[in-house]
């Protein structure tokens, strides 16, 4: 089965690059550009409320006067292709001070105007360009504010040519992220213009298709990944208020949809407001966007289950998230980091133990470093990665790297009594290989105060030799001290707080690692138990004490 998927996504990515080769060739005709000229709106039917854009962008600390810019050099700099993304995808629109007076942005867009409008791989690429229409749409009141008629009018026209390339081209998009984000262009285009009001009808009929294939019951996205929980959450309540903005009516499913997101990110949000860093989660501060659900007056219930397939304990000032879950299907598994029974803890509201984080937004290099087992927070046998990646360029280039194996999540195990808080679960992905399950539990001892840790190792084939490690990640900026005993390791958190990592193991050590979490690579400690199976079963006991005498 898993060689028939390899062979069929093989085969699929062959037909979608040789049909982007083709596309490319087709785009830069003048027949396609004829093509994109429609009607062109006389006026804006209404003007969303530019506040929707702060949920993308931390507007208050980055706000600076557009006047002081000069238009002419602004477009003709050496960036970056990432700064040159960031720069034509318009969402630097949010922190601009809108008391400025407007003819400079002006400006700046009839040179873009002048220079982009036909075809150019990287500024008309699919989410560079639904972002710049999503901006250009929410920001239109300070654009068109004293405008001319031949300006306003290429405005509009340059956002209808636009529109009209994205829902030419949706159907061949593969990439989940990006659909959310052509939906939501074309919704707001059908919004503020009459003559366009399908736009709108058929966002609303892909986002119904969307909700449908890319959720659980519970509303977690299937790639299992908190990031693509927030961002489709984002994209939800912008659509949801710019369409209550033309009084239009919300969609049932949309409406059930987002309530069951907001409950997931509620349930997830970690004690620093920000999310746990697994499967392709990186930090971002929530601090922003719960301001701004409390701007629009939305109320969160925390659901009573937990969601994801991420369990949490909670004990006055201990939170522990533990990921239980197996990995997702071949076709959402671009992001799914290889780190099943990992957990992430808080103390005091500060993140102890870490996962890596993800990579992507650093390179092809960081993205394939951070997903990897060793770059997660639990046990890693024979240097292997859990779950293989396939190793085809075409295929990574088309899907991003997909998973190559599969495995079960097996005696999974809550409790919760007077004397404890306890998960318990394992996992078949090391048995083909090496024949041997790893069990893990983790728990919160209420009478002594403290985090208590079992990795357990079952052995079913005794030829093979079996090396295990346990890494510990620590959050950067954290130092660990080894005591003189060798099996306590003391984590210094500030000058009057530290904790004891404690194990029965001989073999502990401090070694350094690499954090993803940030968005740029960061040097920090890893805690790490390493031996070798001598036995058909070994119990890895460890525990974090707090009340250090």
């Amino acid at each position: 089965m898993i060689r028939f998927n390899t062979a069929y996504y093989y085969i699929l990515a062959v037909k979608i690059n040789l049909i982007k080769i083709f596309k490319k060739i087709y785009f830069k005709t003048g027949t396609y550009k004829k093509s994109l000229v429609s009607k062109v709106p006389s006026q804006f039917f209404f003007f969303p409320n530019p506040f929707l854009m702060s949920f993308f962008s931390n507007y208050k600390k980055f706000a600076f006067q557009i006047n002081n810019l000069d238009p002419n050099n602004f477009w003709n700099q050496n960036y970056s292709p990432k700064e040159k993304k960031e720069l034509h995808n318009f969402l630097w629109l949010t922190s601009i001070d809108r008391k400025d007076e407007s003819t400079t942005l002006r400006k700046i867009i009839s040179l873009w105007n002048l220079n982009n409008l036909k075809y150019q791989s990287l500024i008309w690429e699919t989410s560079v360009m639904s972002k710049r229409l999503i901006s250009w749409i929410l920001n239109a009141d300070i654009i068109l504010k004293n405008s001319n008629f031949d300006f306003k009018r290429n405005f509009i026209e340059s956002i209808i040519i636009q529109t009209n390339h994205l829902k030419k081209n949706f159907k061949y998009e593969i990439d989940y992220q990006k659909k959310i984000e052509v939906i939501a262009a074309l919704i707001l285009s059908g919004l503020v213009f009459k003559e366009y009001k399908e736009n709108f009808e058929y966002g609303l009929n892909e986002l119904e298709k969307l909700i449908q294939i890319f959720f659980d019951e519970d509303g977690f996205p299937l790639t299992r990944s908190p990031n693509d929980l927030l961002n489709y959450t984002k994209y939800f309540l912008l659509i949801k208020e710019v369409i209550k903005d033309a009084q239009k009516y919300v969609p049932d499913n949309l409406e059930n949809t987002l309530e069951k997101n907001l409950k997931c990110l509620k349930q997830i949000t970690t004690p620093t407001n920000s999310l746990p860093l697994f499967n392709g989660s990186v930090e971002d501060d929530l601090t922003n966007f719960y301001d701004f659900i409390n701007h629009f007056k939305i109320k969160i219930k925390k659901p009573k289950i937990n969601v994801g397939n991420i369990h949490i304990l909670k004990n006055k000032k201990d939170v522990v998230f533990f990921e239980v879950g197996g990995p997702p299907k071949k076709n959402y598994s671009s992001c799914y980091q290889s780190g099943p029974l990992s957990f992430e803890y808080f103390f005091d509201g500060q993140k102890i133990i870490t996962n890596g984080g993800f990579g992507v937004n650093i390179s092809n290099k960081a993205r394939l470093l951070s997903r990897f087992t060793s770059s997660q927070s639990t046990l890693c046998l024979n240097d292997t990665s859990i779950v293989g990646f396939e190793k085809n360029n075409l295929m990574n280039n088309t899907y991003g790297f997909l998973i190559k194996r599969d495995f079960k999540i097996l005696n999974l195990e809550n409790t919760n009594n007077i004397n404890e808080l306890q998960i318990k679960a394992g996992h078949d992905a090391y048995l083909k290989n090496f024949g041997c399950l790893h069990n893990r539990t983790i728990g919160i001892d209420k009478i002594n105060d403290k985090i208590v840790g079992q990795d357990k190792l079952t052995r079913k084939n005794l030829n093979v030799k079996i090396k295990y490690d346990i890494r510990f990640h620590l959050y950067p900026g954290l130092a660990a001290v080894q005591t003189i005993g060798g099996n306590n390791l003391l984590i210094q958190i500030n000058k009057n707080k530290a904790l004891l990592f404690s194990t029965n193991e001989k073999n502990l050590k401090i070694e350094k690692s690499i954090f993803f979490g940030a968005q740029k690579v960061l040097d920090n400690y890893c805690i790490l138990i390493s031996g070798v199976m001598e036995s058909n079963e070994k119990n890895i006991d460890w525990e974090i004490i707090k009340n250090i005498k």
